[in-house]
């Protein structure tokens, strides 16, 4: 159950820049305004609802087979967890909506714990973003994004999903908005037996269950033309069972229950504008070492935050975003040796944007964070795009970015290190877009380089521990290829991903555990009529599981097919029918935690 809380007055929030170029579309409310201006500059992965329900099991599929983010998954549906271009889930920032929302206690976010279905959009951004959204903003950021319209009237979808393993998949949203006020709510249920078999390697997946719910409540009233007041909250309560090796092993779960509310103001005009936000975030889990038996750990945080972007405009080629936020997080552990600790932090950062003419377009930013009890880097960004010719555009970003230690890095009993740096990196990428008629191919080579990775390894006592330890440097390319076009009533896309990261500690010159070097994946879809055919795959090349580049104990390469069809009758209702693993590949993303073989299901999708 959600713990009863209180929401204590927030007093800090300050001035911010940003640039009103670039305006949301009137009939939208948009809670995430600055990724807007990144997409000038980086390559933002876009996927909207039709992408998402092409895999409908979780989150961590719909990473695997339509971005470039490497997830580690402990079989499917249990703990999974995300890394860009060569780093690691704590160097990975969960966005919901522009507030980070990685945990204060580890440090990183469990894919498998933010329910797919209850977000109008995911964005995935690689490259460093600390400027805007702070610690933990190396590797690149997941954004999973809400939308509120107006105008729209009154609108339902009703989705219902059964498949292989006995899973169970519905989603309900309702909405309903006209040129002053706009509400949309949703739920949605996902349950699963999850006992599929690998036969060729002697696996099942024992003790393999899951379940968790999901509901979502927007609302958007505005004022008048210049004043919009918006709401967004979202309660999670999920149930993962960990898989075991045998029958005889003793049967474990992990609870979890998310509460997030957020409160906007959001002023504009012709020149400037601003938008300030208050939130509230509340994370608890529990751990079972024995299915029936009393919790044997776990913990909560609270996380109160206000925020205030401010955006000047001085003409159409020069304007200022100045953002500043505050927060206050508490949080207690249970049998972790974790007490009571609180931290205050807030940042204060500004960025100028500057427009010198259509084919020029440039960003500066700064940021200082102040960070209770820990010494914070100052930071910066600088990014440059040039339209160099009709067909070929290229932009440079540099930025230095930082994660601060979690509480677990720092209050852990046994191991916690209260002398723990915050990681600091410093990176630089060429964004390269060629545009020949319906085709469209980016390449962006980069490099990273990280000072004070926090790791958590055996100290001499024989307990882990985390310290700051090991340079890092990460070099390689990403690279997408898309292409759309309509022949009469025949509609294709496609769109191919290929990804190379070479991530090595500089001191022993070896590669970073679980990071595959070449990383394919692809989607190709054909539509006639009221009929559509998907195919899509991903490749993972090989493995290492050690630190020590051990091929023993490397993961072996992959290629994973699905496919699918949907039918659409009447214009409101869609039934599909996909097949996941058409190949019967026989895979892991985590030695020993195989994925399922082929496995299949249907669904039925409403529009009223």
């Amino acid at each position: 159950m959600i713990k009863k809380y209180s929401f204590s007055a927030l007093s800090v929030f300050a001035f911010f820049f940003s640039f009103a170029q670039e305006q949301a579309i009137d009939t939208v409310f948009i809670f995430d305004k600055q990724l807007n201006s990144s997409k000038k500059f980086q390559k933002i992965t876009l996927l909207e609802e039709d992408d998402l329900l092409r895999n409908t099991t979780n989150l961590s599929d719909v990473l695997r087979f339509q971005s470039p983010v490497y997830i580690k998954e402990n079989g499917r549906g249990s703990v999974s967890s995300p890394s860009f271009r060569g780093t690691t889930a704590q160097q990975t920032a969960f966005v919901w909506n522009g507030i980070n929302i990685n945990s204060v206690l580890v440090g990183q976010g469990d894919v498998n714990n933010m329910n797919l279905l209850g977000y109008d959009q995911l964005q995935i951004k690689s490259g460093g973003g600390s400027v805007i959204y702070g610690s933990g903003a190396i590797g690149g950021t997941i954004h999973l994004n809400n939308e509120l319209s107006f105008n729209k009237g009154f609108h339902s979808t009703f989705f219902l999903e059964a498949g292989s393993f006995s899973i169970l998949n519905t989603f309900l949203k309702t909405s309903f908005s006209n040129d002053k006020l706009s509400i949309k709510v949703s739920g949605n249920y996902v349950k699963s037996d999850n006992d599929y078999e690998v036969p060729e390697q002697k696996y099942v997946n024992l003790n393999g269950s899951y379940q968790n719910k999901n509901y979502n409540l927007g609302a958007a009233y505005k004022i008048n033309p210049q004043n919009t007041v918006s709401w967004q909250t979202q309660i999670y309560d999920g149930e993962q069972h960990f898989p075991i090796f045998s029958e005889f092993a003793t049967k474990t779960k992990y609870l979890t229950q998310t509460f997030r509310s957020l409160l906007e103001w959001n002023f504009k005009s012709s020149q400037f504008s601003n938008t300030f936000k208050v939130a509230f975030l509340q994370d608890d889990f529990q751990y079972f070492d024995h299915l029936e038996g009393p919790k044997n750990s776990g913990g909560n945080s609270h996380v109160y935050l206000a925020k205030n972007d401010f955006n000047y405009l001085f003409n159409d080629k020069i304007a200022i975003n100045l953002i500043a936020d505050y927060q206050t997080t508490t949080a207690e552990g249970f049998n972790s040796g974790i007490q009571t600790p609180k931290r205050n932090s807030g940042s204060l950062a500004g960025l100028l944007r500057w427009n010198p003419s259509h084919k020029f377009n440039f960003e500066a930013g700064i940021k200082q964070d102040f960070v209770e009890k820990i010494e914070s880097p100052f930071l910066f960004s600088f990014s440059g795009k040039l339209n160099a010719s009709p067909f070929y555009n290229v932009a440079l970003n540099i930025s230095k970015n930082f994660r601060y230690p979690s509480f677990n890095d720092l209050y852990w009993k046994p191991g916690g290190n209260l002398d723990l740096r915050s990681e600091i990196s410093h990176q630089a990428e060429l964004v390269n877009k060629f545009t020949f008629g319906n085709f469209t191919f980016n390449a962006t080579p980069y490099f990273i380089s990280i000072n004070d990775m926090i790791r958590w390894l055996p100290n001499n006592k024989g307990i882990w521990a985390p310290i700051n330890t090991n340079k890092v440097e990460s070099y390689g390319l990403e690279s997408e290829l898309n292409f759309a076009k309509d022949f009469g009533q025949n509609k294709t896309k496609l769109s191919v991903g290929y990804g190379f990261a070479h991530s090595e500690n500089v001191e022993t010159k070896k590669l970073l555990s679980y990071v595959p070097q070449h990383k394919l994946f692809g989607t190709a879809v054909y539509q006639y009529q009221i009929f559509e055919l998907f195919l899509q795959g991903t490749y993972n090349g090989l493995t290492y599981t050690t630190d020590d580049e051990n091929l023993q104990y490397s993961i072996d390469p992959y290629f994973v097919i699905n496919t699918g069809v949907k039918v659409i009758l009447l214009k409101n209702y869609q039934i599909g029918f996909k097949v996941n693993n058409v190949f019967d590949e026989v895979y892991e993303t985590t030695k020993d935690y195989f994925l399922p073989i082929r496995n299949y299901s249907a669904n039925l999708l409403i529009n009223f």
